[in-house]
């Protein structure tokens, strides 16, 4: 577990920055994200909500997603609530969301290879390594750990806990046709 600064992971909400400047700079990006929702590139917002407090994020971003079935997750929790299994609950959820009710066909992550928690989350619910790529963490460059789950490791582990409410009155905002059933 992360216990203190330095973190081992860099984001856009830019968490080194004081408040209120990391306030508006994570409502900016948010809003962004909203305002640029089309069949070619959208990002699903997600809080995570503990005992009625938000505790952090779980975002799905979808690039082009008709032709590829793809998606990248994005997750954030507060330090004070890592540790604690929620990181690993979070991801299950969307990745839910994503094979079962959009109808990917594979989900990506990184995360810094020192962000260890990140890295054990992939690889506890199936991600496979799927190579190396450089990213920017304070002005440093850093090797960034990159995974990789198909549809079929997914249904292997899938959990049945998980219901999905209203998902095909949202499927033609992201360009999506309904996924086959089964």
């Amino acid at each position: 577990m992360v216990t203190g600064p330095p973190w081992p992971f860099d984001d856009p909400i830019s968490l080194y920055e004081e408040s209120p400047a990391r306030e508006w700079g994570w409502l900016r990006g948010i809003w962004r994200g909203r305002g640029q929702v089309s069949a070619s590139r959208w990002r699903l917002y997600f809080v995570v909500i503990v005992d009625g407090e938000p505790v952090g994020m779980q975002d799905l971003i979808g690039v082009d997603f008709a032709a590829f079935g793809t998606v990248t997750t994005f997750s954030w929790l507060s330090p004070e609530t890592r540790g604690r299994g929620l990181g690993k609950e979070i991801r299950e959820a969307v990745l839910h969301l994503a094979f079962a009710g959009l109808g990917a066909r594979e989900a990506s992550s990184d995360a810094f290879f020192d962000n260890h928690a990140s890295n054990r989350v992939s690889e506890a619910l199936g991600y496979q390594p799927n190579g190396v790529s450089w990213d920017n963490r304070r002005g440093e460059p850093a090797e960034i750990r990159q995974w990789r789950l198909t549809r079929e490791h997914w249904i292997k582990r899938k959990r049945d806990d998980i219901e999905l409410v209203a998902v095909a009155d949202c499927l033609p905002v992201l360009g999506i046709d309904p996924p086959p059933e089964g």
